[in-house]
């Protein structure tokens, strides 16, 4: 731990933010996978809603800077193409 007063300020401020990154990483991680789960169970309509929910996480992780563009537009892309995938089977 470190002697400074601020230092040891941003040491707690990082953990917090750090606990925050993850938990926005877990949120996504299950929306990717709800839409799997609905494009496997042929459910079109509560597929693609799902897919725009999953979409918006993306971007909002992206704006807040716990994702970084290019990670964001690949999750989104084999998301999409899984998707299909599946709804074609």
């Amino acid at each position: 731990m470190a002697n400074i007063k601020s230092a040891k300020k941003r040491v707690l401020v990082a953990e917090r933010n750090h606990l925050k990154n993850v938990a926005f990483k877990s949120s996504i991680k299950s929306a990717l996978k709800k839409v799997l789960e609905l494009a496997k169970t042929k459910d079109e309509d509560a597929m693609k809603a799902a897919l725009s929910k999953a979409y918006q996480l993306c971007d909002k992780a992206v704006s807040k800077g716990i994702l970084h563009k290019n990670t964001a537009s690949r999750k989104k892309s084999r998301l999409t193409l899984a998707a299909k995938k599946l709804l074609a089977e």
